[in-house]
């Protein structure tokens, strides 16, 4: 049987590029740790921001937090206070995070990571209907609306389709479609797809539809052609 690999993580060497960067000389799993909360943690904070993703670089003992969003106004805030508050209340969660999580204690030793300065960087998404993230969402948000999935399909699919840079896309459900008792997965294709192929530029996103009757997964893959390494740097 094939075995399914994210299309991102195919291509890592090739043309995507890691969300999380940075160089550990010790504590390495405690410094992941902290890294997967932070990013937990402004999932749940910036749910209804329309953030595309979350990317971590870290310099010695600074940590710059980029959050790609298509409303970059709703968490600037007026004033930028909304980036202030933001990072306040990021700092308190790490900081309580690290005094109650045992995650940072081994056998005979307390492991206590230094204080990091955080700084939040805010980068706009000008087009959201090239984004897989962002798309994924729009069609969670439609079917937990109660919208017909075939029709958020067909949708959603015609909207991405609409953008010269896309040369395919790839919008898949699954679960109790419509309320019906048994599960299943149903999707919608529209142009070229290579996903064997590790030059194909393709942004895979998947999310998740809270529905009465349970979830519905949703996975898009939006291809924008062939990119070399030298492109993308």
């Amino acid at each position: 049987m094939a075995h399914k690999v994210h299309p991102k993580a195919f291509r890592i060497q090739g043309i995507a590029d890691w969300n999380i960067r940075g160089f550990y000389r010790k504590n390495t799993a405690q410094y992941f740790e902290e890294d997967f909360r932070i990013k937990e943690f402004l999932s749940k904070k910036l749910k209804d921001a329309s953030v595309e993703d979350i990317k971590i670089e870290r310099v010695d003992n600074k940590i710059n937090v980029i959050i790609e969003t298509a409303r970059p106004g709703l968490i600037i805030g007026r004033g930028g206070e909304g980036v202030g508050k933001l990072k306040a209340m990021l700092e308190k969660e790490l900081l309580q995070e690290k005094s109650r999580t045992a995650f940072f204690e081994t056998k005979g030793k307390k492991i206590s990571l230094p204080a990091v300065e955080i700084k939040i960087e805010i980068r706009e998404v000008r087009n959201p209907w090239i984004s897989a993230s962002l798309v994924a969402q729009f069609a969670a948000q439609q079917i937990e609306k109660r919208t017909p999935f075939r029709q958020v399909l067909k949708r959603t699919l015609n909207k991405v389709m609409g953008n010269k840079e896309v040369k395919g896309a790839r919008i898949e459900v699954a679960g109790r479609l419509n309320g019906v008792e048994i599960a299943r997965t149903e999707w919608l294709k529209l142009g070229q797809l290579p996903r064997a192929t590790i030059r194909a530029n393709i942004n895979y996103a998947q999310a998740q539809a809270y529905c009465t009757y349970g979830v519905i997964g949703i996975k898009v893959w939006i291809y924008k052609g062939e990119q070399f390494k030298e492109e993308n740097q």
